[in-house]
């Protein structure tokens, strides 16, 4: 992929990043006011790394799997951010399967004791069906800007569960693999 010929997907990664760095500007002068006994004492590189994901399975007339582990980086005790990477598989019973894959950046930040903001930028690469004969599919990048929020749960000192909310703000009805601009999901953090 050449991104020296891609505008959209470019403009795409920059409206991305600066939405990701406005939350992390935002952020961080509330978290100047009140230290944290977590890190007050800077803990080591690994003991900040946050991996996670999402994980779906569904057998039958339809085979849908979809595996999206991520890794994030704890910057303060509120704000994560990292990579993570999205694989999904589908097939209808009676026809060839598709995969759909590529990277993908977020950043999350706390708000109060449960309830979390996330923008998160990703960049799929999704098969086409084309009206050419020769060669009746293409792959194609589709890049996708989520902004929304959720719930997170903490289930002891570091694991947790969270459900949100992202819309996606590069939506196109044509190209996108998901049926809506809302997408919902359900994941978990180390």
């Amino acid at each position: 992929m050449c991104l020296k010929n891609n505008k959209p997907l470019l403009f795409s990664i920059a409206k991305a990043l600066l939405v990701i760095i406005g939350m992390a500007y935002t952020a961080t002068p509330g978290f100047a006011q009140e230290e944290s006994s977590e890190y007050s004492e800077k803990p080591a590189f690994w003991e900040r790394l946050s991996p996670g994901g999402n994980f779906s399975l569904q057998f039958g007339t339809i085979t849908y799997i979809d595996i999206s582990p991520s890794v994030g980086y704890r910057f303060t005790d509120r704000f994560t951010a990292g990579p993570g990477f999205t694989y999904r598989y589908l097939k209808y019973r009676g026809y060839e399967g598709s995969s759909i894959y590529g990277p993908r950046f977020f950043a999350r930040h706390i708000l109060a004791k449960q309830f979390f903001v996330q923008a998160e930028y990703e960049s799929l690469n999704v098969e086409f069906l084309t009206n050419d004969p020769r060669e009746p599919f293409v792959r194609e990048w589709v890049p996708g800007l989520f902004i929304g929020g959720g719930v997170y749960q903490p289930i002891g000192e570091r694991a947790g569960f969270m459900i949100a909310a992202l819309y996606n703000l590069s939506y196109d009805s044509l190209r996108s693999p998901y049926n809506s601009p809302w997408v919902f999901n359900v994941g978990f953090t180390f």
